[in-house]
């Protein structure tokens, strides 16, 4: 067999998992519609629901680049990043943004949003992270990506952006972080300084350098010592967030740099 005859069959199989995917996605969303409306009418079956959701978002991670089909991983980590802290939030405002997500997956599915599709105004399209009823906070159309692994402090900084109206989306790995910010072009990026694999002092450089990221606001948040020979090659328009103290005058002046107040 030659190399174009292997490389067309291929090709065959590679859109035939495709397919196959793009129906199975399909499916479990629609059932997903009906679980939601469900749930409307009886919230005990709010859990389950949520736990669904979770599921679907994990599949579409776990394939859509895989398959070709990146808005698929985009919207599976924004729902899963969406369903992570629901504990404060309201099932009507639950359920109405997981319905408003399965729209946007359905979309996908179904042919009205194309596999190549530009993803920032498609993630500007999905409710953002609420973690609390934000109630009459004035929401902004800014997104800052925080590239940080779980835990307390990345909660609390979260909070503090929610809190300001700005909408937020958290990354646990630099390399997962670095396509999204390619594709999705967040306002602003916030990178933990030490981060596992890449470091976020790295990611942080990289993004400053390359012409796809060079323009792409980045600040870095860290507990190192502002001598820290580290820090050092931090490029000098980057703005440096400290733990402790300092913490929310420099979060403050970043986003004021940044032309993000």
């Amino acid at each position: 067999m030659g190399k174009s005859a292997e490389a067309s069959g291929a090709a065959a199989v590679l859109a035939e998992m495709r397919q196959e995917f793009l129906e199975e996605v399909g499916d479990a969303a629609r059932d997903l519609m009906m679980a939601v409306e469900a749930s409307r009418h009886d919230e005990a079956g709010l859990p389950e629901t949520i736990r669904t959701g979770h599921r679907l978002g994990l599949s579409l991670r776990g394939q859509g680049d895989t398959l070709g089909l990146s808005p698929l991983t985009a919207l599976g980590l924004r729902l899963g990043d969406y369903l992570s802290e629901t504990r404060n939030v309201s099932p009507e405002l639950i359920l109405g943004d997981l319905e408003r997500f399965l729209e946007v997956v359905l979309d996908v599915t179904e042919g009205r949003i194309a596999p190549d599709a530009e993803q920032a105004p498609l993630v500007r399209r999905l409710p953002a992270k609420r973690g609390f009823a934000i109630g009459d906070i004035k929401a902004r159309d800014v997104e800052i990506m925080l590239v940080m692994e779980p835990g307390a402090q990345t909660h609390f900084v979260e909070r503090e952006l929610q809190q300001c109206g700005y909408r937020t989306v958290q990354i646990s790995a630099t390399f997962e972080a670095l396509p999204l910010i390619v594709r999705t072009k967040p306002d602003m990026v916030i990178i933990s300084a030490v981060m596992p694999g890449l470091s976020g002092i790295d990611l942080t450089i990289g993004l400053t350098a390359m012409p796809e990221t060079r323009n792409v606001p980045v600040a870095l948040i860290t507990s190192l010592d502002p001598e820290c020979e580290q820090l050092a090659l931090i490029p000098k328009q980057v703005p440096i967030i400290h733990k402790g103290p300092a913490f929310g005058d420099d979060l403050f002046s970043a986003l004021d740099t940044l032309f993000l107040i």
